[in-house]
């Protein structure tokens, strides 16, 4: 989920940094005014009269979605965390299964926009868990609340007029027009504007529909890709053994240099071979430092990365493809002596948080505010850190009591 306006949502990229304040929530909920306001900037975006008055009439704010623009797990979460949630070996089954079952479908994708099966469902499994999560919230409602209060409203606005444009259109009725916070939805959560560019009816039908068509959503993300640069047959890259001492400074995704280089600055791959010198221009990935694991990365992960404009997101993506091609984890462990828990994992944690008596709501493997309190209660009783972090050592301590 997430605002991102990077090509289609760097919205949720983008790490807003001032709170939202008590005044503001104050407010009243009423959009009338400000959607007043609105309407001639709408009528020039060719939203009809009777759209904007079917969908806007009576628009209340909901001022969840404000707060929501200050937290982004992207940003916000350890690595190892993001990781261990995104990739387990539950979401690698489920994305097998989902490979054989639309082979027909994700091999035409292929044929069409030169984008791999894997790298297409792992899309779908980190945006969606394969559809099972699209998000809750009303995008008329949510964009029309960001379209007024908050950060990014002249973004917000364009993706407003556009989610109206989808209903003015009959793509998806207004009842099946919801999805996260900052208005991505469907299987693989495009923004509004990137629907009306990119979707793709790939089933046939005479619509595209992101909501209720797997295969149209598998279609318009193989699309997404191909235009953000994707390369038919080039890895996104690969796992890497650095050199001691070598210099991270300067070095990233973007400052990509001839494989040739790396080699003569030490580089290997993972298994101490040689770099394969097909990887072209590849930049150095290290996103838990000179000790964590490393990868040189090609310009198809800056395809990856331009579908959310966050690097742990998009090594996501490229580590469930991977996972769905038949390979294994990282070969480096993250540097930290408390790794990250899967979502089995969370779901047994919460379990056995509830058995010691804390209300924290579903069993789901989110580790929400209450399971958070609950966590750090116990951590205080065993005289950790209370940090209210969900890991491996406060797993193992509530196991072994």
């Amino acid at each position: 989920m997430k605002p991102k306006f990077s090509l289609h949502r760097r919205a949720a990229a983008c790490m807003v940094l001032v709170l939202a304040t008590p005044a503001a929530m104050a407010q009243s909920t009423d959009l009338s005014a400000c959607m007043a306001e609105l309407r001639p900037a709408a009528r020039t975006g060719k939203v009809s009269d009777a759209t904007w008055a079917r969908h806007t009439a009576g628009l209340q704010a909901d001022f969840s979605v404000i707060e929501k623009l200050n937290f982004q797990p992207e940003f916000r979460t350890a690595i190892w965390d993001y990781m261990s949630a995104l990739v387990d070996e539950e979401r690698v089954a489920d994305g097998a299964a989902r490979l054989a079952q639309h082979r027909p479908a994700l091999a035409r994708a292929e044929e069409r926009f030169g984008v791999d099966p894997a790298t297409v469902v792992a899309v779908w499994g980190v945006e969606s868990n394969f559809g099972q999560t699209f998000g809750k919230y009303p995008l008329v409602q949510a964009l029309g609340t960001l379209s007024c209060h908050g950060r990014r409203q002249s973004y917000f606005r364009g993706e407003f007029f556009a989610a109206l444009r989808i209903l003015q259109a009959g793509h998806i009725a207004p009842e099946r027009l919801v999805g996260s916070w900052a208005g991505a939805f469907g299987h693989t959560q495009f923004m509004p504007s990137t629907f009306e560019r990119l979707a793709v009816d790939f089933d046939g039908d005479g619509r595209a529909d992101l909501m209720d068509s797997s295969v149209d959503a598998l279609g318009s993300t193989a699309n997404f890709l191909a235009r953000a640069g994707w390369q038919r047959g080039l890895p996104w890259g690969i796992e890497v053994k650095l050199p001691a001492g070598l210099s991270l400074a300067g070095e990233g995704r973007r400052s990509k240099r001839p494989v040739s280089e790396w080699t003569a600055r030490g580089v290997r791959r993972i298994d101490g071979a040689a770099l394969p010198e097909s990887l072209g221009h590849v930049g150095l990935l290290t996103l838990a430092g000179a000790n964590g694991p490393a990868f040189l990365v090609t310009r198809n992960f800056d395809a990856l990365y331009s579908y959310n404009a966050a690097e742990s997101y998009g090594l996501a993506i490229a580590h469930l493809s991977d996972r769905l091609r038949g390979g294994g984890p990282f070969a480096t462990p993250w540097p930290t002596d408390d790794a990250g828990l899967s979502r089995a994992e969370r779901r047994e944690l919460q379990g056995l948080l509830t058995m010691r008596g804390h209300d924290i709501g579903p069993v789901d493997g989110m580790l929400g505010d209450a399971s958070r309190q609950a966590i750090r209660a116990e951590q205080q009783r065993l005289g950790h850190e209370a940090n209210g972090r969900g890991g491996q050592k406060i797993l193992k301590a509530l196991r072994g009591s």
